[in-house]
């Protein structure tokens, strides 16, 4: 596999967020979303080849219970597959972070995914694998990055029509996330977005009571916001 890095930190994001957590971060993406965090290894892939062996004993090594497993886009990668059942089997929590672009069926059932719904502001939009949504387990997340007004009322709408607050579920709180997307900074590499206000989309999401998780990517606010190893 080709791995951009592999690194302990703080989980940023979703219902595990503030979970100590190995991250291991594949490289190479098969989307260029305009919102992107992650242009060093999802626009300019780096990184080296590993053996799956190579990085289950770096994850060992660094003792979490709980894995990440980003990107990039990891699933882009076949044997990622493999990676995955691997650290299942060793008693890991693992969490897959992905776009919902390639088939999420081969996942270990044992492993937690993260779909990534994309909105029409990351010009991505049409490369949602709607059947992906076929497979969602309820300890399963999807996520949306909303940049504008037009993206919240596509997600609204999208949660609604595939009952995604159904589909997904922690206890009984629903596991849809929503996020507003994050300033890029000026001379970034790739296109970018000016981003959203965050309480602009809190108070949306208050106003139409919608069924959804507010979040902000802690590890942003912790360091500083395209450090990497964090």
């Amino acid at each position: 596999m080709r791995i951009a890095e592999i690194y302990a930190s703080l989980q940023g994001e979703g219902l595990l967020a503030g979970t100590p957590s190995t991250f291991v971060r594949t490289s190479g993406c098969n989307l260029r979303c305009t919102w992107c965090d992650t242009p060093f290894t999802s626009w300019e892939p780096t990184g080296d080849e590993r053996s799956v062996a190579a990085i289950e004993a770096e994850v060992l090594a660094l003792a979490r219970p709980h894995v990440v497993v980003t990107g990039g886009e990891p699933l882009a990668q076949k044997r990622s597959f493999d990676l995955v059942r691997f650290l299942c089997d060793r008693g890991f929590t693992v969490l897959i972070e992905t776009s919902g672009a390639i088939d999420i069926a081969p996942c270990d059932p044992r492993s937690i995914r993260i779909l990534d719904l994309k909105t029409p502001g990351s010009g991505e939009s049409a490369r949602n694998l709607w059947q992906n949504l076929n497979d969602l387990r309820a300890r399963d997340e999807v996520k949306f990055v909303v940049t504008d007004r037009a993206d919240y009322e596509w997600a609204a709408r999208t949660i609604g029509e595939r009952g995604l607050a159904e589909r997904v579920r922690a206890g009984t709180l629903g596991a849809v996330l929503m996020s507003p997307a994050f300033v890029q900074p000026k001379g970034s590499e790739i296109a970018g977005t000016p981003g959203l206000s965050p309480r602009l989309l809190a108070e949306w999401i208050l106003a139409d009571r919608l069924p959804v998780r507010m979040q902000l990517q802690m590890h942003k606010s912790i360091w500083e916001p395209h450090t990497r190893g964090v």
